[in-house]
C-alpha cells in the first residue's frame, strides 16, 4: 500500500510520515518511509547566507529536478517493498509551489503523475497558515511568512488533484493527527481487501 503525505510547510508532513510508519510497525506490519525533498530549505538558507536571491524560475527548475529525481528513486524502492510505503511529499507538492509562485504547471509533472503508479491514498494535512507559521518559527530552520503559507494553501486547493486527496485536520496535537492518519489508512486498507 502506497501512502503520500502532502500539505503546506509546517503542516507536520515529516513528523506524520515518521509516526505513520512507526504505528504500522507497532502493529506488526512492514513499513518503509521515503522522503521526496526538493532541497528548498537548504537553497533558501544558502541564498540567505550568500545574500543572493535565486530567480523564481531557476529556483523552481532546481527544486523540480531534485523532487522528480527523489520521487523516481522512491517509486523504484516502493515497487520492491512488500508492506506499507509512506512517502513524505510527492509531485503534488511541486505543483502547488508552482501555483503559489504564479508559474505554469508545465507538462512534465502532470505527465509523471499520470505515468507513475498511483498512490492508494494521498493525504493532505490541512493546517491553518497561522499554526503552520508558529511551528516553522519554533523549529527555527527556515522562514515562511503567513502570507506565503496562505498562498501555498490556496495553491494546493486550486490543484485539480486536490479533489482526490483525503483531507486530515492537522491543527491539533500530534497524537490526534496520527490517530486520524492511521484511521484513514486502515479505512483504505479495508476497502482494498
Amino acid at each position: 500500500m502506497l501512502i503520500v503525505l502532502t500539505g503546506i510547510d509546517g503542516s507536520g508532513k515529516t513528523t506524520a510520515a515518521r509516526s505513520l510508519a512507526a504505528a504500522a510497525r507497532e502493529k506488526g506490519s512492514s513499513a518503509l518511509l521515503l522522503n521526496n525533498y526538493a532541497g528548498r530549505r537548504r537553497m533558501s538558507l544558502l541564498s540567505a547566507r550568500l545574500g543572493i536571491r535565486l530567480p523564481a524560475r531557476l529556483a523552481d527548475a532546481l527544486e523540480t529536478t531534485m523532487r522528480v529525481f527523489n520521487v523516481l528513486v522512491s517509486t523504484v524502492r516502493a515497487s520492491r517493498f512488500q508492506g506499507l510505503v509512506v512517502m513524505d511529499r510527492h509531485l503534488h507538492c511541486q505543483l502547488a509551489l508552482r501555483e503559489a509562485r504564479g508559474l505554469r504547471r508545465g507538462w512534465l509533472l502532470p505527465w509523471l503523475l499520470r505515468r507513475l503508479p498511483a498512490p492508494d491514498l494521498v493525504l493532505y494535512l490541512d493546517v491553518s497558515p497561522e499554526a503552520a507559521h508558529q511551528r516553522i518559527v519554533a523549529r527555527g530552520t527556515d522562514e515562511e511568512s503567513v502570507a506565503e503559507l496562505t498562498a501555498l494553501r490556496n495553491a494546493y486547493r486550486a490543484l485539480p488533484e486536490y479533489a482526490g486527496m483525503v483531507k486530515i485536520d492537522a491543527d491539533g496535537p500530534p497524537a490526534e493527527v496520527v490517530a486520524r492518519l492511521v484511521d484513514a489508512v486502515d479505512f483504505r486498507r479495508q476497502l482494498k481487501v
